[in-house]
């Protein structure tokens, strides 16, 4: 297909499509972008064929549009895209790609992408995206990695130790992990308790969510993971009296965050 249009602005899915075959790989990247954002289902096909564009490439290697697509993908929810995604992970040096392809797999949740992962992850070279590749291994429940991953506790980058103490507690729930996790919330760098909220808020425990008020940490982050950690309660479905007392906490927290902005 070679279908080129104008620089206007995109105001359709067709527009959208479209541009992601213009000439101009500014307009392309945008095109794989408001895709992605409006979660444009009949898009997943022309995204998948944008994870294999050679057109667009800097000049240290990388390939913009093939991670926007990437990232693109994982927010249709269209699982027709795994087999892509886990093409995705081979073949070329783009760490950025290879991040985008792992959190869009495990945003699908489609197991068929573990045993790339698990290859992905016990592979030695060339360098691997570890923080998102330790996060997806826990969200598709990936435990038999435990001695595996629990020297990246002592990793040089502190999001990858919290990706780690994430993974080893949701595997073991052995409270020292959380901890590790929670302390981030007050720690010097913003993006690492920026970092440490998300863990926690994928993690869905309750208690977390006490720190996660406290944090200094904005508002709207809070709001965020407060209502992942509320929507894990209502899915475990805990009707004891300690459960309703925490979903109400919860719900209690949210409705004081929501005054205040």
């Amino acid at each position: 297909m070679n279908t080129t249009v104008q620089s206007a602005p995109i105001q359709s899915s067709e527009d959208a499509i479209a541009a992601l075959y213009n000439d101009d790989n500014q307009i392309r990247y945008y095109a794989a972008w408001w895709l992605g954002k409006h979660k444009v289902s009949s898009a997943c096909s022309h995204l998948c064929a944008a994870l294999q564009d050679e057109r667009y490439r800097t000049n240290i290697g990388g390939y913009p549009l093939r991670r926007q697509a990437a990232r693109a993908l994982g927010m249709l929810g269209d699982r027709a895209a795994v087999p892509a995604l886990i093409a995705a992970l081979e073949g070329h040096q783009d760490l950025q790609l290879t991040e985008a392809a792992v959190q869009s797999l495990a945003a699908l949740g489609d197991n068929r992408a573990v045993p790339a992962l698990v290859d992905l992850f016990n592979r030695t070279a060339p360098p691997k995206p570890e923080e998102a590749l330790i996060e997806a291994l826990a969200t598709f429940q990936v435990w038999s990695l435990r001695s595996q991953v629990e020297p990246y506790l002592e990793h040089t980058s502190e999001r990858v130790q919290c990706a780690a103490a994430r993974y080893l507690y949701l595997c073991t729930h052995e409270y020292c992990y959380l901890e590790r996790i929670v302390g981030n919330l007050n720690h010097e760098n913003p993006y690492l308790r920026w970092a440490a909220a998300f863990d926690l808020g994928a993690i869905g425990h309750v208690e977390a969510a006490k720190a996660i008020v406290e944090a200094p940490i904005s508002n709207s982050l809070k709001l965020l993971n407060l209502k992942r950690i509320l929507t894990y309660a209502v899915q475990t479905a805990d009707s004891s009296i300690d459960g309703k007392e925490k979903s109400k906490f919860l719900m209690d927290s949210i409705d004081r965050l929501l005054l205040q902005l």
